[in-house]
């Protein structure tokens, strides 16, 4: 490359090469450890798929700290860490506390990645790649995750409590929070479709089945007040599939609940409720191809949330702690 041999020209030119070579090595890719780490992929999906045998809901707990990773600060494997002198972090906050899960799972993934690379593959990859892989095991689409993503040092209670959206959720809320972490409301109706397996806290749906009745159907809503009594504090932690049809199988039941009008928690049932998404639920109830595709990309889409790259962040040795 020819240079002036003004010295002003020289630093500009080399600031703008620079610039693109960092452009470049901060996009993440779907074969960013090939060489690295050759063994991560089956590694990871090995460990997972031991976790779903022991215990099938935990392939839903995996997908939501994905999911509550990405929407606080971008995919940065925050939600991860544990409290310090210096920050309080996201476990303990709002839609995380008592209700995500599966830290130790991670933990387990993480050991077993490091036993093959130590030291290469971030936390918030191995997420990324453990939501994918649990969302496939259950019986859905799997997709190619791009990767490359590094370990944030830090996290925040109040970020998570105000990005995570809330089971109380009007459609308009709902379309705003996925907006934030850039995503479509087209995009946040097929993400919604995870709901098509785990299971929710009586806190969660207490006050659909006992404060609403438009929109929500009377014998759904009296079998689960068996289990989920009115009085706040009593049954608390008691739980309810997300999806009363299939709760550990990942299919498009979870749309045909909403359009029986048997949506567990109030933010589900906004979907369906005469508003803008209402063609798109029917869609998904009666085509699970079309979900299964519009999930798998709003998930890479998802992942794409603000990562950290390059030299940005660390790639923790424990995902609990900073190095």
């Amino acid at each position: 490359m020819e240079f002036s041999s003004s010295p002003s020209s020289f630093l500009l030119k080399y600031a703008i090469v620079m610039f693109f070579i960092g452009v470049v090595s901060a996009q993440l890719s779907t074969n960013f450890y090939s060489s690295s780490c050759p063994k991560l992929l089956p590694t990871v999906k090995s460990a997972v798929q031991s976790a779903i045998s022991k215990e099938a809901r935990m392939g839903a707990s995996l997908l939501r700290l994905h999911f509550h990773d990405c929407f606080v600060n971008g995919c940065d494997g925050s939600i991860l860490l544990d409290d310090t002198s210096s920050f309080i972090g996201e476990k303990r906050a709002a839609p995380n506390f008592r209700s995500a899960r599966g830290y130790e799972v991670v933990d387990n993934i993480k050991s077993a990645v490091e036993a093959a690379c130590p030291g290469v593959v971030s936390c918030a990859d191995i997420l990324a790649i453990s939501a994918r892989d649990s969302v496939a095991i259950l019986g859905g689409p799997t997709w190619n995750v791009k990767l490359g993503r590094r370990d944030s040092r830090t996290a925040s209670q109040a970020a998570a409590n105000n990005s995570i959206p809330p089971p109380t959720s009007s459609l308009s809320a709902l379309i705003s929070s996925f907006s934030a972490a850039g995503l479509s409301a087209k995009d946040m109706i097929a993400l919604s479709g995870s709901h098509t397996i785990g299971q929710a806290r009586c806190t969660s749906f207490r006050p659909r089945i006992y404060n609403e009745t438009n929109n929500l159907d009377a014998s759904f809503a009296t079998s689960k007040r068996s289990n989920c009594p009115r009085a706040s504090g009593s049954g608390d932690d008691n739980l309810a599939p997300l999806d009363i049809q299939s709760p550990t199988k990942f299919n498009n039941d979870y749309y045909k609940n909403l359009i029986n009008k048997k949506g567990l928690l109030h933010s589900d049932q906004q979907l369906f409720n005469g508003g803008s998404a209402d063609s798109t639920v029917r869609q998904y109830s009666s085509n699970p191809r079309q979900f299964s595709a519009d999930f798998a990309a709003a998930m890479i889409k998802m992942g794409d949330n603000k990562p950290l790259t390059g030299s940005s962040g660390e790639i923790r040795k424990n995902c609990r702690k900073r190095n």
